[in-house]
């Protein structure tokens, strides 16, 4: 009304309306594919680096080799026995929070299984790392507990780490426990297909690899 009293014809500032979207996660979905991740390697590093010491100090390791079974064939059923309890881990959280707590899945949310099962293989290679570094089930314990908690305060596992000091921010990208737990988030409440994780993928892999070459120099 004032522009047109004033005889302006063309206002030098126009105010345009859009519709945004809210990209920001609910409390549940920030959660869920976070403490997911977490499961993963808690289980993974430590049920692989007890059980291996508590081979070792009670003879067993010994006697398997004497059995008529190769040492790769008694590897790879740890190695299955995991995956399978990673797998069942997925199941039952995804279930409960989609349930219970009424997480909404988005876009290629089936990914977060072959994610589980590629983070499973990181984070038993570390497992190895303890179970070679431990002498006893205790220390392997402690070193497991060295090498995941701090990892999860730094993963973003239990609180955003994006306002976090830079140096903070470097020092996560190169923790395995971090790309799983953004490559979960991105496939189960993102919406994001599965090239998407591709990248998280390859840095897991690659985390297995080397974790496992020092666990087995060790």
């Amino acid at each position: 009304a004032n522009l047109r009293a004033a005889g302006v014809a063309t206002p030098a500032i126009r105010v345009e309306a859009s519709q945004v979207e809210d990209r920001s996660l609910r409390t549940i979905e920030f959660y869920v594919p976070g403490l997911l991740a977490y499961a993963v390697s808690i289980a993974s590093v430590f049920g692989l680096a007890v059980t291996l010491v508590q081979w070792r100090t009670t003879g067993l390791m010994r006697r398997l080799r004497l059995a008529p079974v190769r040492t790769a064939e008694v590897a790879a059923s740890r190695v299955i026995v995991h995956l399978a309890i990673a797998l069942a881990q997925a199941a039952l959280m995804i279930g409960v929070g989609v349930a219970v707590f009424g997480l909404r899945l988005q876009g290629a949310w089936w990914m977060a299984f072959p994610l589980v099962l590629v983070g499973t293989l990181a984070f038993l290679a570390l497992g190895l790392v303890a179970a070679a570094l431990g002498r006893t089930a205790e220390a392997a314990s402690a070193i497991a507990n060295v090498l995941t908690l701090p990892m999860a305060f730094l993963s973003g596992v239990f609180f955003p780490i994006d306002g976090a000091p830079a140096w903070v921010r470097v020092v996560a990208r190169a923790l395995p426990l971090r790309y799983l737990v953004e490559a979960l988030k991105d496939v189960m409440v993102r919406g994001q297909s599965p090239a998407s994780v591709l990248p998280a993928v390859g840095a897991l892999l690659a985390a297995a690899v080397v974790a496992g070459l020092v666990g087995l120099r060790l």
